[in-house]
């Protein structure tokens, strides 16, 4: 076995044990009640009992049987999980312990676990300015160490971003209604920045995302290095975008230019938020600097109340 296959097996691993760690101590159950079954299934009729639903008796069983029943469901738990992430290459930055590629794994792990404890099936799309590799939603350990290492891995022929495109296939693969998590930076567009619906780049992006929204449950992740909020004091320095190469010079050592920067950032990150919170769209912030099982537990908490 090469350096490499070794190499690469012992970062799934140490994802795997990590993470598997994190749904058995502080998601168990939090997933089940969150994300719930397509519906409720008539198992079996049994004899009333005080405290019953009346509501729940059955009618029928009840004359045949001179005694009253009421109806017992179960409910119609299966659900499929797809995990759609954005292997463009501003994904590969990271300035911190691990790039935003590194971190969608362990978020894409973490859920993935979830799911298979609730024997849930768990699929993934893979894509940048295309769509560039699809796994079938299928069961299993095995399934989902496959995920992982395609997620850290796999080789995409493109480095930009298609929100809307990927969206678009994924609504096209999935025929009955389905979790869907957008693990991605969303920094795309000609400007590489996030998305904003008032231009026809970014609108394109909110319509996917509402209309995946409205046919699925979806949950959508933003990946967040801090050095990308802000700049630090290093003088004249070069800033290169990943995705279409296109390098600015700025004077970093101005306080006009680091707080120019940051405000714009911190404006399109309102922005943004605002946007899918008009949708109903649920979005986390996850920060390569940060542990993000807090963030979870909290959505998880959120979700469960509403």
């Amino acid at each position: 076995m090469s350096d490499k296959i070794t190499e690469m097996l012992k970062k799934v691993r140490q994802i795997e044990i990590r993470t598997n760690k994190q749904v058995s101590e502080a998601l168990a159950g939090a997933y089940h009640s969150v994300f719930k079954g397509r519906g409720m299934d008539f198992e079996e009729a049994r004899e009333y009992a005080p405290g019953d639903e009346i509501r729940d008796i059955d009618w029928n069983v009840t004359a045949r049987t001179g005694k009253a029943h009421v109806k017992k469901y179960r409910e119609e738990r299966e659900l499929t999980m797809t995990i759609v992430v954005d292997l463009s290459a501003s994904g590969q930055f990271g300035s911190a312990d691990k790039s935003k590629r590194e971190l969608a794994a362990e978020l894409a792990s973490t859920l993935a676990f979830s799911a298979a404890r609730n024997n849930d099936k768990v699929g993934l799309v893979l894509f940048t300015d295309r769509v560039e590799h699809i796994i079938p939603p299928r069961k299993g350990r095995q399934h989902i160490l496959r995920v992982i290492r395609d997620i850290l891995f796999y080789e995409p022929q493109g480095t930009g971003t298609d929100i809307a495109g990927a969206l678009d296939e994924v609504n096209r693969l999935l025929k009955r209604k389905s979790i869907v998590v957008l693990i991605s930076d969303f920094l795309q567009g000609p400007d590489g920045r996030l998305p904003n619906p008032k231009d026809k780049y970014g609108d394109s992006v909110f319509k996917a995302l509402d209309i995946s929204n409205r046919r699925h449950d979806l949950v959508c992740f933003e990946l967040i290095d801090p050095r990308e909020l802000t700049l630090p004091k290093l003088g004249v320095i070069t800033l290169e975008d990943a995705e279409t190469g296109e390098i600015v010079a700025l004077n970093t050592s101005s306080e006009v230019v680091r707080k120019s920067y940051d405000f714009m950032n911190s404006s399109r990150l309102k922005d943004f938020k605002r946007s899918l919170a008009g949708s109903k769209i649920d979005l986390l912030e996850a920060y390569t600097d940060k542990p993000y099982l807090t963030t979870l537990k909290k959505f998880f908490e959120k979700r469960a109340k509403r």
